[in-house]
């Protein structure tokens, strides 16, 4: 990825506030800063604003942990969002997922999933690559899914498809850990 088109701030760029939570975050996920939180600080309100929405999908979703875990994945893997892939990789084997499972993930829906996690990942893939879910693959969704947590998981998916938009398009750079 080439120069940040936003560097990441620091106590003046983003206020006392903005600093405080950056700095939180930054430690709640391993890394002495968190890139993205301290480039998205950089907005003041909306960031909150943000941090708010997000946190009502992950963690604190209508999915499992380990299912929001499974479609942040692959919504960052069709995307080639290396940023979150990083991040979520940690945050999925918290969650249970398996190395073995994470490249299953990267592989699809086809990839030997039961039921459930194969239509999860198929919908992720086509509201990524398609900017749809097809109707069978939306059926199959609500055998699984009430009619609340198949709202969730579109609203999920386009967090993180917009999430990767703003970390490539901002040139965020990776943490390191």
């Amino acid at each position: 990825m080439s120069t940040p088109r936003v560097s990441p701030g620091h106590l003046r760029e983003l206020g006392p506030i903005n600093w405080a939570i950056v700095r939180a975050m930054s430690l709640a996920t391993g890394t002495d800063n968190a890139h993205i939180f301290a480039t998205l600080g950089r907005s003041k309100g909306l960031f909150r604003g943000w941090l708010h929405y997000s946190g009502r999908m992950m963690p604190f979703g209508e999915l499992s942990r380990r299912e929001t875990e499974t479609v942040i994945i692959r919504v960052a893997h069709l995307r080639g969002c290396e940023y979150e892939l990083d991040h979520h990789r940690r945050l999925g084997a918290k969650a249970g997922i398996t190395p073995e499972m994470y490249e299953r993930i990267l592989e699809g829906p086809d990839a030997g999933w039961g039921d459930r996690e194969a239509t999860l990942l198929r919908a992720a893939t086509e509201l990524v690559t398609d900017r749809d879910i097809c109707d069978d693959t939306w059926s199959a969704l609500r055998r699984h899914l009430s009619e609340r947590k198949a709202i969730a998981l579109v609203m999920l998916i386009g967090q993180y498809d917009g999430l990767a938009t703003t970390i490539g398009t901002l040139r965020i750079e990776r943490d390191e850990f």
